[in-house]
């Protein structure tokens, strides 16, 4: 089984919406790593419901790795942080930098589910022009884009990174969530599927096996490997292998449009 790095996983206990125990944090990181997942980063939600900051993150993700070495679970948790795209400009500057994925210049932003977003192209391009690096949380379960796909197709253009969930590949959001992926797949602007997971049941913390059944096991490797190791290290992103997807419902792709 190839080793996998997760980049997005609700992992710590007591934070947000993921384990409310360090026990159940522990089962999830138990899972995980039955799951071939060898590197997981804590991405607590830094929103204003989860008003989380970085000194909160780093201590529990120093004591669950702790527990995990006392558990002989072999999974590293490393710090970042979901940042709500609503709460972001509001961070202290001396704060963003210390919620990098991993602790390395990418930023993970979460855009809000809400069918219109006025400013998200403003807020994501103000983050790169103060050196930071983007990569969108599971942009395919973002209402706005499947109203817009030319929004999520520009910040793409303009550097963005995407990091989808591994259970849009499956169906576990929708169908629609589904196809939507699936299109942002054909058009190579996905870069990483990650977990985000909550919990061992019923958001779960797997990524390769989603990944061979929606047929994208060719992309594994690139997916949940070399681009993360990339992203941790902050070195140039690699260039996707030569790969073809699957036929999908191509009768459907009216709800991917495309802008002239």
């Amino acid at each position: 089984m190839n080793h996998v790095i997760d980049l997005h996983c609700h992992v710590l206990p007591g934070i947000d919406d993921g384990p409310a125990t360090i026990e159940a944090s522990v089962a999830l990181v138990r899972a995980a790593a039955a799951a071939g997942v060898r590197v997981m980063v804590a991405t607590p939600h830094v929103s204003w419901r989860y008003p989380n900051e970085a000194p909160t993150i780093a201590r529990l993700t120093g004591e669950l790795n702790e527990r995990l070495r006392q558990e002989r679970i072999a999974v590293e948790i490393r710090p970042g942080a979901e940042i709500a795209m609503t709460r972001a400009g509001d961070i202290d500057r001396a704060e963003l930098p210390r919620l990098g994925i991993g602790g390395g210049p990418w930023l993970l932003l979460e855009p809000p589910f809400t069918p219109l977003v006025t400013g998200l192209d403003t807020v994501v391009l103000g983050l790169q022009s103060d050196g930071y690096r983007i990569l969108l949380a599971h942009p395919e379960r973002c209402p706005a884009f499947h109203s817009d796909p030319e929004v999520l197709r520009s910040l793409v253009r303009a550097g963005a990174l995407t990091s989808i969930t591994a259970g849009s590949l499956v169906g576990r959001f929708s169908s629609e969530v589904r196809r939507f992926a699936l299109n942002m797949v054909a058009e190579e602007l996905v870069h990483n599927v990650a977990s985000d997971a909550h919990d061992e049941v019923r958001r779960p913390p797997g990524i390769a096996a989603e990944l061979e059944q929606a047929g994208l096991g060719p992309l594994n490797d690139w997916l949940t490997l070399d681009v993360p190791e990339a992203i941790l290290s902050g070195e140039p992103i690699p260039p996707r292998p030569a790969f073809t997807i699957p036929r999908i419902e191509r009768s459907r792709r009216r709800m991917w449009p495309h802008r002239h």
